[in-house]
């Protein structure tokens, strides 16, 4: 099987370069100097923001272990150190390709089904039950967020009218995707449709029936692996006592950006931000969410919820350097071990079986 590539682009590079120039326009409207922000970035208590920097890698090993148990569960063994840069190399392909609430998931199909031939089905159960869990754990931090808005200030119906429907659209969207965990007949059909449309798009050039065979296999198979996880509470239990684990700290890092900053934040401020933020990334709708609307999101909702614009500019600068550009170089460090890594094995293992036995 090819390695995976993505061929680098003006593209790859004007989008985040766009997200960037509106982001910038944006504190220009809003009268917030940049020099102002460099000035207090200098001021941060270092110590703090390092320990948000290293928040980053706890999250993502929880996060990869609460994967791997739902993998484990399934037969499909792979090392816990794979796990953890399959799951770095997946953020990478959220961050470089549009549409990233689907690419890393794809991307991690691919890496696991490249070490463990045949494993399709099982892997994308596991992927998707991750992302019921998340959404899961979204819905509660929405929850969590408009009840502590409620209780500890008046909030405005903007952000209130904006989690609502979040909180609406993400419960529609988790009863749709149980929904097609449950009928297998209706994941069939799709398939079945898809493969027709292409066929007739095509004119007939192109003949489908193994790529059919092989879906609908993988399918089968998905659905028997969702059953298996329904009879299995202790493996569920475990797989999301540690995402939620993971979700805690990720809200963490925000936190302790603030207080980096040497400003005291509501915890209310970090959970309703964080949520609505995961909640518009995790709709996969083809635009890429991840460098300039993230970050007007996050000024906005800020100084929404009480933060001086200044403060919530920085945090907000801070925030990102961890959570989108740390992310991007480990990733791609990842990637690119792991494809090196793809290519040699082949030649090594090749060697080997020429090489002369020596007596």
């Amino acid at each position: 099987m090819d390695s995976v590539k993505y061929k680098v682009t003006r593209k790859t590079f004007l989008l985040p370069a766009i997200g960037i120039i509106a982001f910038l326009i944006y504190l220009y409207l809003f009268n917030v100097d940049i020099l102002e922000i460099i000035a207090t970035i200098k001021t941060i208590d270092l110590s703090l923001y390092l320990l948000a920097a290293f928040l980053i890698f706890i999250e993502t090993l929880l996060y990869s272990a609460s994967w791997r148990t739902l993998l484990d569960f399934l037969n499909v063994k792979i090392s816990f150190l794979k796990s953890y840069l399959y799951v770095w190399y997946g953020i990478y392909m959220d961050i470089i390709i549009p549409a990233e609430s689907i690419s890393g998931e794809a991307t991690r199909v691919y890496l696991v089904t490249r070490e463990k031939n045949g494993s399709h089905g099982q892997v994308v159960a596991s992927l998707v039950t991750h992302r019921l869990m998340g959404m899961g754990v979204n819905i509660g931090s929405l929850l969590v967020g408009i009840f502590l808005l409620l209780t500890e200030r008046q909030v405005g119906s903007l952000v209130l009218e904006l989690t609502l429907f979040l909180l609406a659209a993400t419960t529609v969207g988790l009863g749709l995707l149980m929904l097609l965990c449950v009928k297998e007949r209706w994941t069939l059909k799709i398939i079945d449709s898809v493969i027709k449309l292409a066929e007739r798009i095509s004119r007939g050039r192109w003949k489908l029936t193994r790529i059919k065979e092989e879906a609908l296999k993988a399918a089968r198979i998905f659905h028997d692996s969702m059953k298996e996880f329904a009879h299995a509470p202790k493996t569920m239990i475990t797989s999301s006592f540690l995402f939620v684990l993971s979700w805690f700290l990720s809200l963490s890092i925000s936190y302790f950006v603030f207080l980096s900053l040497g400003y005291q934040v509501s915890w209310s401020v970090i959970v309703i931000t964080t949520s609505i933020v995961v909640a518009v990334k995790s709709i996969p709708i083809g635009i890429p969410f991840e460098v300039g609307l993230p970050e007007i999101t996050m000024t906005t909702l800020y100084i929404l919820l009480g933060a001086p614009a200044g403060i919530a500019a920085t945090a907000t600068v801070l925030n990102r350097i961890l959570t989108l550009w740390l992310r991007f170089f480990i990733g791609f460090a990842c990637q690119q071990w792991l494809e090196i890594k793809a290519i040699a094995e082949p030649r090594t293992r090749e060697e080997n079986i020429n090489s002369p036995v020596q007596v």
